[in-house]
């Protein structure tokens, strides 16, 4: 009898690659011992497929049911899930679509996807309890540039070279226009979600970088270089009291 654990890696060869080497032995029992292990396979890939459909409906809106519906079938294939819940399955679907058979007609498409998939996962997110006025109070003046100050936990940041939060909002809001053009060019987005809400915003460069280098840990004083470097306009006391406003700082 196999051990435990090979059967359960047999069972998962079986599933995602039909490899049924490892579980022939125990394939066993009642007439058609492979049938049942078929109707497994189909539940495991029609779930995943699913899943898919139903993380990435903007790009669906976009492309069409079949083309995007016949792309997870082969990406389930050959990306079988790494983590444990269904709902952080796809994060590689944008990149893999973009290499569909067809894709090149569509040079915004991975951006687009992504751009859903970033929506998706902060909208679940919760809001922790923000830093105030004050609470700055207390920090000591001289070192506010070595702070780290972690930001909300739905907050992600898209650079695309496309608009694609202006197809997204056509999207959300059901709109249909009779003529539609897609501007390429740089796109600095931000996105926040929780609940369920969400939001984009459209940020110049340099609060783009400043935000991003604090969302990555950097120091206050560090993300503020980082912005001036691409933007020399760029107001770090204007930028830092914009955060605070906002409360994306967490306390």
């Amino acid at each position: 009898m196999p051990a435990l654990r090979d059967l359960q890696q047999g069972m998962r060869d079986a599933l995602t690659r039909d490899d049924h080497s490892a579980i022939e032995p125990v394939l066993v029992g009642g007439r058609h011992p492979h049938a049942r292990l078929a109707i497994h396979q189909r539940h495991y890939r029609t779930s995943l497929i699913t899943a898919l459909l139903d993380r990435f409906p903007a790009t669906v809106w976009l492309l069409g049911s079949t083309f995007v519906t016949e792309a997870a079938r082969r990406f389930v294939l050959t990306c079988p899930p790494s983590k444990p819940c269904i709902v952080e399955y796809g994060d590689d679907f944008p990149a893999f679509l973009s290499r569909t058979p067809g894709a090149a007609d569509v040079p915004y498409l991975r951006p687009f996807a992504e751009l859903e998939w970033h929506l998706g996962r902060v909208s679940l997110a919760i809001l922790l309890p923000a830093l105030t006025q004050a609470d700055l109070a207390e920090l000591d003046p001289d070192r506010l540039g070595d702070l780290t100050l972690p930001l909300q936990p739905g907050v992600q940041y898209l650079h695309t070279t496309w608009a694609v939060d202006a197809l997204m909002r056509l999207f959300l809001a059901d709109s249909a226009p009779d003529r539609f053009t897609l501007d390429e060019g740089d796109a600095w987005i931000e996105l926040r979600g929780a609940r369920g809400e969400v939001q984009m915003n459209r940020l110049d460069r340099g609060s783009f970088t400043f935000r991003v280098a604090l969302s990555t840990g950097q120091p206050l004083g560090d993300a503020a270089a980082s912005a001036l470097d691409v933007d020399a306009t760029f107001d770090a006391g204007q930028a830092f009291a914009a955060l605070i406003h906002e409360g994306l700082v967490t306390a």
